[in-house]
């Protein structure tokens, strides 16, 4: 049996249960496997990088460019279907966050897609297995699998069941209700401004952690006027700083929202930038 062959069958076959949360029996389950193979894998298996088209030293970077296109597609095709009311602006917003990086990488958590990446062995004991990127890029190559194997039908029906489903109510249920679907610097802003307050300013205060695992503390503040330091608003945590802005951003809107900001309670877990187990679970992405 040639080498190809036998990668094929042994992955093969430890990909029945992906297969049933996905909805698809694959026809070609080589999609399967060169949709869950990293591109680390592939250098490794082939450092010269030629004969890419094949099973061995092939990755899934141009499956996952063909399944982005799909997701966004599909996602699309539900709004627009299932909400007639809405306007371009509001499909555009609440599309944006069903296709974002971090909702795609809780649906590949969900499904225990981390567990049947295939991946070098230095980058497997690193962690890049759980890393949210990873995680959010091999979904969509996933997407481009399914695409190709069995057409736009399986494709949407994974995303109604696991793209969208309580996440696509809660978003519908937010735009109702004048939220920010998750940009809460925006809303923010615009709060701020609307009042008359200010502007808001963010600074990083403290960062740790390996490079694959960074942790930001930032704080948001009023903009200060010449020589004053600003009204501090409340502080955030992330994997990012774009993620600690965000969350700095929605804890200054509940404190906005509670008429605290004046006497603004810093977390005692964000005041010298130590971080719960519990927090650096939620802040993965």
């Amino acid at each position: 049996m040639r080498g190809t062959e036998r990668v094929a069958k042994q992955v093969q076959g430890e990909l029945a249960d992906l297969e049933t949360a996905l909805g698809h029996e694959f026809s070609n389950p080589d999609l399967l496997v060169r949709a869950l193979t990293h591109r680390s894998l592939a250098n490794e298996k082939n450092p010269s990088g030629k004969h890419e088209g094949t099973l061995e030293t092939g990755d899934n970077e141009r499956l996952e460019f063909l399944g982005d296109a799909v997701l966004g597609l599909v996602v699309a095709e539900s709004l627009f279907k299932a909400h007639p009311e809405w306007h371009e602006g509001a499909l555009t917003r609440v599309r944006a966050q069903l296709v974002s990086r971090q909702h795609m990488a809780d649906v590949a958590s969900a499904l225990g897609l981390g567990t049947h990446l295939r991946l070098s062995r230095g980058e497997d004991r690193s962690g890049l297995r759980n890393k949210g990127t990873v995680l959010s890029n091999s979904m969509e190559a996933v997407m481009g699998a399914l695409f190709l194997d069995g057409g736009l039908e399986p494709a949407r029906d994974f995303v109604r069941r696991w793209v969208m489903g309580e996440a696509a109510e809660h978003l519908a249920e937010e735009l109702r209700s004048g939220a920010a679907l998750g940009n809460f610097k925006s809303a923010l802003q615009e709060q701020l401004q609307a009042s008359g307050a200010g502007t808001p300013v963010y600074r990083v205060k403290s960062e740790s952690g390996p490079d694959h695992r960074k942790r930001f503390i930032v704080e948001v503040r009023l903009k200060p006027a010449a020589g004053e330091s600003g009204l501090p608003l409340a502080r955030g945590k992330g994997s990012t700083k774009k993620h600690a802005e965000q969350d700095a951003a929605r804890r200054a809107l509940e404190q906005l929202a509670a008429g605290a900001a004046a006497a603004v309670e810093i977390d005692p877990e964000l005041e010298f930038g130590r971080l719960s187990t519990q927090d650096e679970e939620q802040s993965e992405l």
